[in-house]
């Protein structure tokens, strides 16, 4: 098994406007508990989670009531503009923890509560195989068509060679760093941590996720989330 510790970083300044709510999406609740929380204690209870970074909004007047303050496994962080920016201040918050160069860090959706327990335990596995870190990402069943701009089809696409992305992703803290901070002075676009270390020539490993690990984003999610929550328990 690959060497160092492994942290947790949170994005969590986002405000969720396709939620069609006043409060950010994260801070939403399931059965009593916000979906941040959900999604921190997937971390939390894991043995092999060293710390879990949440990265804020500068302007978060809910965090505070939350039951994390006097634990010392979570660390917060202020976010910048975009989402990159958040997971950047995460990756640098590790930095100041005295971390070490074989440590990994984790990045996870704040909205994705449905987390389990044994698809941490796969990436964190994934690393003896993958030394270019891994993502979970789940398989395409429908078919796929390629759009023009006038919304017609172009062609169909093999689905057998696309996946969705979900997080956690999983990659060494430095290289992530480092891909993260070369696209940005590049100005390249970079839609997850993956995709930064794609740009940097990196080629990260698809660990198979689950359909359950769902991203609310839809006020319709909630209800999917808690059905799967409520299943778990």
């Amino acid at each position: 098994m690959s060497s160092g510790r492994i942290w947790a970083v949170i994005p969590a300044a986002g405000i969720g406007s396709r939620m069609n709510s006043d409060t950010p999406k994260q801070y939403l609740e399931i059965d009593d508990k916000t979906i941040l929380e959900h999604s921190i204690n997937r971390f939390l209870e894991h043995s092999k989670i060293h710390k879990v970074i949440v990265v804020l909004n500068p302007k978060d007047s809910h965090w505070q009531e939350l039951p994390f303050k006097n634990n010392s496994r979570v660390v917060t962080v202020i976010g910048g503009k975009e989402r990159v920016d958040s997971v950047l201040a995460g990756l640098h918050a590790i930095q100041e923890q005295e971390v070490s160069h074989h440590d990994w860090v984790m990045v996870h959706d704040a909205a994705r509560p449905c987390l389990k327990s044994e698809h941490i335990d796969d990436l964190i596995h994934s690393r003896d195989s993958s030394p270019d870190g891994a993502i979970l990402a789940i398989g395409v069943t429908d078919t796929v068509k390629q759009a023009n701009h006038k919304q017609t089809i172009d062609r169909t696409i093999d689905r057998e060679s696309i996946w969705l992305a979900q997080t956690p992703q999983l990659f060494p803290v430095d290289s992530l760093i480092r891909s993260i901070e070369l696209a940005l002075s590049r100005q390249q676009l970079i839609t997850d941590e993956a995709s930064a270390m794609e740009l940097s020539g990196y080629h990260p490993s698809l660990v198979i996720g689950s359909r359950k690990n769902i991203k609310i984003t839809e006020p319709e999610d909630l209800f999917l989330a808690s059905l799967w929550l409520n299943n778990k328990k």
